[in-house]
């Protein structure tokens, strides 16, 4: 049996927020693999199902978070849980946007989440670091973490979502590099087309009165805007 916990601050107003992207890639995914509904409990919300047969317990702490270890703590307990069954999914300003790494143990490096489980259940748990890249400036990261994540950033967002939910079975057995590669080939850009050698290039090209001249294509429909938010549409794709 395993705990997911999901790092973030409860409440609408946070609901995008950078900081909040454990959140985010729990609720990923619970839909992605047809968990229970959420409910109130251990100071926070919970819904539970099973990922290839094990049983996974998701948890996003309603205590805020510098008390996350409160909520953690209490489901740890009721569970009987050891360090070894926690996996904790949280933001990492020092990794660029998307990059994920998972790793068990280490500092805190400054999160408020990951110092207070610590405190209340010891550094030795598995951490998935999930990266929402630096401001460039230590006075704006602040206002960075607790902003929404911005429209031009939906593509990759929706593709690590998409990696993060393809390798919950892996983690859930705790190899946590399945993961990470699954989101690394989403978000890897594509490679380029090889190019010919310029005496085969001349070869197969079509001799000039057999070329025939094409149409010009229709021009793209333009697309009407989108009245949900970004993350109704994210959630869409995990339907």
């Amino acid at each position: 049996m395993r705990l997911f916990v999901g790092l973030g601050n409860p409440g609408a107003r946070h609901q995008g927020n950078r900081h909040n992207i454990g959140f985010i890639a729990i609720d990923a995914i619970a839909r992605r693999h047809g968990f229970s509904s959420w409910r109130r409990r251990f100071q926070g919300a919970t819904a539970e199902g099973a990922i290839d047969g094990e049983r996974v317990v998701l948890l996003k702490p309603a205590t805020y978070m510098n008390e996350s270890g409160r909520a953690v703590g209490e489901a740890m307990r009721f569970f009987k849980m050891d360090l070894g069954d926690l996996g904790v999914f949280h933001d990492e300003l020092e990794l660029p946007p998307g990059k994920v790494r998972v790793k068990v143990g280490g500092g805190i490096a400054g999160h408020n989440g990951l110092r207070s489980i610590t405190a209340h259940l010891g550094p030795d748990f598995q951490r998935v670091r999930i990266g929402i890249g630096h401001p460039g400036n230590k006075k704006l990261v602040s206002n960075y973490v607790l902003g929404d994540f911005a429209k031009f950033e939906e593509d990759w967002l929706a593709k690590l979502l998409e990696g993060i939910a393809e390798g919950a079975p892996a983690l859930a057995e705790g190899d946590g590099s399945v993961l990470s590669n699954a989101v690394s080939r989403r978000l890897a850009p594509p490679k380029p087309e090889r190019k010919k050698p310029a005496a085969e290039a001349e070869k197969a090209a079509p001799a000039p009165q057999a070329a025939a001249a094409r149409p010009e294509p229709d021009p793209e429909p333009v697309a009407e805007r989108d009245p949900q938010s970004m993350l109704q549409r994210l959630a869409e794709k995990f339907r």
